[in-house]
């Protein structure tokens, strides 16, 4: 990003939006470019006024707390400059402000200024649109995060007396992988609660960070995260479903990445309900050793224009963060079935969805289940959506057995002494009906 923006202050920009809540690493990349573009650079906020970054003054910020005297700075001011207006948007309701910025885009040739807005949620106008460049904000990649997890270490060591914290490098790789996809103000707070807990980096602060993570990414409540996975061992039957599976793990965990080979994309489990759907997404998860986060389609529905497609692309995002990891989407069709009557939003969100499912390259596997494939578009269940579609029928007679077998071992029953050939035959038109 920081080559991005320096082009951007070296071609002398007019206006630049920037989407973040992190103000102090934009402006921490600002002053790094700092040397190589030797502009003024001012700093307006509505609690502090307009303020001269660069270069030290005090008192300068009281008497321009007022939105439009910073624009007014900028249209007098002959020098070009680069202006930071934080948490602008609520001022660019007034015609008057937005003029103001235009006129100062406008006057660009005779005092090229650069004004960058940064906001964590921005709505420009359409007066604007045609002079703003987006700029996005990169996540930290490993090297900032190792840095970042260092100096929370040493911040750690000058509190307790120049203890040092204990930690080895498989810990700590693990511990920056699932950092990554986090802000770096996030990915700060995770890893001072995992240092400062016991003056230690550890496998068991792991999955702590790994829950808070996910607390932090689903933060409109669409996802939700599966503590409790199931062993395959524990479910009877599906015995092609396993044998699929377990050729693949190897390859879904990157320990075949040599080979070239591409990773399993995710599967369709379509059959009747109470058969094992839902337990066999559970073990999918365990069998990889991977997270399971499951989608709620209900919660993703919103009445405004655009609201619901918006919802899917930032949970779909939120899961790419999480990877490698199983996304389960339980009774896809009720959210994806298409109808004449929901203005066209089923349809958004299935071309949202498929688009997805084609363009991801994160180890993100998918497992979506249904109980009518009668209600599925045709689009989704074409050859190539997934790796490969299951049916899960009612049990047949040894199937039912198992489950008999798995289920009085659990409860701690002699099944010497169960006559379960009745049993099994009693039972021959039920489903699983595994807890």
């Amino acid at each position: 990003m920081i080559n991005d923006l320096l082009v951007l202050l070296k071609s002398r920009t007019s206006l630049v939006q920037i989407e973040t809540s992190e103000e102090a690493r934009v402006m921490d990349l600002i002053l790094q470019v700092l040397p190589d573009v030797l502009q003024p650079v001012y700093r307006w906020s509505v609690t502090r006024g307009l303020t001269r970054v660069d270069v030290e003054q005090a008192e300068f910020g009281v008497r321009n707390q007022e939105p439009e005297l910073a624009l007014l700075h900028a249209m007098k001011n002959s020098e070009p400059s680069i202006y930071l207006l934080l948490d602008f948007h609520p001022y660019l309701k007034d015609p008057a402000n937005v003029r103001r910025i235009r006129e100062i885009a406008l006057r660009h040739n005779c005092a090229p200024h650069t004004i960058i807005l940064v906001s964590p949620e921005l709505k420009l106008p359409p007066d604007l649109a045609g002079h703003v460049i987006p700029l996005e904000m990169e996540l930290p990649d490993d090297d900032t995060l190792d840095k970042m997890v260092r100096e929370e270490a040493f911040g750690w060591s000058q509190r307790h007396d120049g203890r040092k914290v204990k930690v080895n490098r498989k810990s700590l790789d693990l511990l920056i992988r699932n950092l990554k996809g986090l802000t770096l103000e996030d990915a700060r707070r995770l890893a001072r609660n995992a240092i400062y807990a016991d003056g230690a980096i550890t496998d068991s602060d792991i999955e702590p960070v790994m829950n808070a993570k996910f607390k932090l990414l689903n933060r409109g409540g669409v996802l939700s995260y599966e503590y409790e996975l199931v062993d395959f061992d524990d479910i009877a039957g599906l015995t092609r479903l396993k044998a699929w599976l377990t050729e693949r793990r190897k390859v879904f965990s990157g320990e075949a990445d040599e080979f070239g080979l591409d990773p399993p994309k995710g599967m369709l489990l379509l059959g009747v309900q109470g058969c094992g759907k839902s337990l066999a997404a559970k073990a999918v998860a365990a069998g990889f050793g991977v997270p399971l986060i499951r989608m709620d389609f209900g919660s993703l529905y919103n009445k405004f224009h655009g609201e619901t497609e918006r919802n899917l692309r930032e949970s779909l995002k939120s899961a790419e963060v999480m990877a490698p990891c199983v996304l389960w989407m339980d009774e896809i069709e009720k959210g994806i079935s298409v109808s004449d009557s929901d203005s066209g939003t089923s349809k958004r969100i299935l071309g949202t969805l498929l688009t997805w499912m084609a363009e991801r390259e994160s180890r993100v596997f998918m497992v979506a289940t249904a109980n009518d494939i009668e209600s599925l578009p045709p689009e989704l269940v074409r050859k190539g959506r997934f790796d490969e579609i299951f049916f899960v029928d009612l049990p047949k007679t040894e199937v039912r057995r198992r489950i008999f077998e798995i289920h009085l071992k659990k409860r701690g029953q002699n099944i010497e002494n169960i006559e379960l050939d009745k049993l099994v035959a009693i039972m021959k038109k039920y489903p699983e009906m595994i807890i």
